[in-house]
């Protein structure tokens, strides 16, 4: 739950769509002089000539050579080079992904996830929010797959080229992707839930809808944040900086309205935990807790939207949210 309205959902920069610079951040949609973006071509599984690779294999960084003195094919390739046995990448899955990347017009190596800096991305598969290289070629693969894409600039950065990756417009870049995980819009958690206290907010699992939280009767409202404990995941521990895929569900304590919910927006979301880009509440109550686990939140307004009124949350109101920790990236 973001400080305002809605949730944070953290973009890879690095690999996100060239934008337009006359492109509006929000608002009714206005008539646009921009150039449209560039038809991306069928990917195809071989091409000539293509790159090769050397070093580690999924799950460390590929060395990328490319053909010494020959010209990309100009096709979009997506090549498995090892094929994974898991869960399928559909899209809208939020997918996490480690990668390798060079640039074949120029030969430089590009920044990787598995730089001393560099971190896994997670992304919505099939929502155009990277470049199609990233955006397209996971879906339909499996996770554990290493995939070697070679995307032509309608599949890359198109005619505007990165400045923060230093590629030029009309490059060809390779990339070697390593699928971590995934995980579907509609995912929720499984299992026996621990009752909690006679005094906390009771909770009914709906399966792939929103739980029906129960606000105890004739109960004042807790003044300090409360967690409690439903499921107990077996992932690690949260870490502060790291982006959550959740779901969750929000009541009123004063009349257990609920006001909102992760299935209300189609499903899982992300946000960035333990920056201060959520409340204060779900900063303190989710670092440390295990991935896998579901955890309540009673939410003081102090920790909350304090005296500020927030779409349908008055002001000084508690809020109570269970939360399903399905991944931390």
């Amino acid at each position: 739950m973001r400080r305002t309205a809605g949730l944070l959902l953290t973009l890879p920069l690095l690999l996100a769509v060239a934008c337009s610079s006359s492109t509006k951040a929000a608002g009714p949609a206005t008539p646009s002089t921009a150039t449209a973006a560039p038809t991306v071509p069928t990917p195809v599984s071989e091409a000539s000539p293509m790159p090769t690779l050397s070093g580690g294999g999924f799950g460390s960084k590929a060395t990328i050579t490319i053909p010494e003195g020959q010209q990309p094919s100009g096709q979009f390739v997506v090549n498995t080079v090892v094929e994974g046995d898991r869960s399928t990448v559909n899209k809208g899955d939020w997918v996490t992904v480690n990668y390798s990347a060079k640039d074949w017009t120029t030969g430089k190596d590009l920044p990787s996830s598995y730089d001393d800096n560099g971190k896994p991305q997670l992304y919505q598969a099939g929502s155009g929010q990277l470049v199609p290289a990233l955006d397209q070629s996971v879906i339909g693969k499996k996770v554990g797959t290493r995939l070697l894409v070679v995307a032509p600039p309608a599949a890359a950065f198109a005619d505007k080229g990165s400045g923060q990756l230093g590629v030029g417009s009309g490059d060809t870049v390779v990339f070697v992707l390593d699928i971590v995980e995934s995980v579907p819009q509609d995912a929720t958690l499984t299992g026996t839930m621990t009752e909690p206290a006679a005094t906390s907010p009771q909770v009914k699992d709906n399966g792939k809808a929103p739980v029906t939280i129960t606000i105890p009767a004739g109960q004042a409202a807790p003044t300090d944040l409360q967690q409690s404990v439903l499921i107990k995941g077996e992932g690690k521990p949260v870490k502060p900086g790291q982006t959550l895929v959740v779901q969750y569900t929000g009541v009123l304590w004063s009349n257990g309205q609920q006001f909102d919910s992760s299935w209300t927006h189609g499903g899982a979301q992300a946000v960035q935990i333990g920056t201060g880009s959520v409340i204060e509440g779900w900063d303190k109550g989710l670092v440390g807790q295990n991935v896998g686990s579901r955890i309540q939140l009673v939410v003081p307004p102090s920790l909350g939207y304090k005296d500020q009124a927030q779409g349908a949350v008055p002001a000084n109101s508690t809020l109570v949210f269970v939360i399903d920790i399905l991944e931390a990236v």
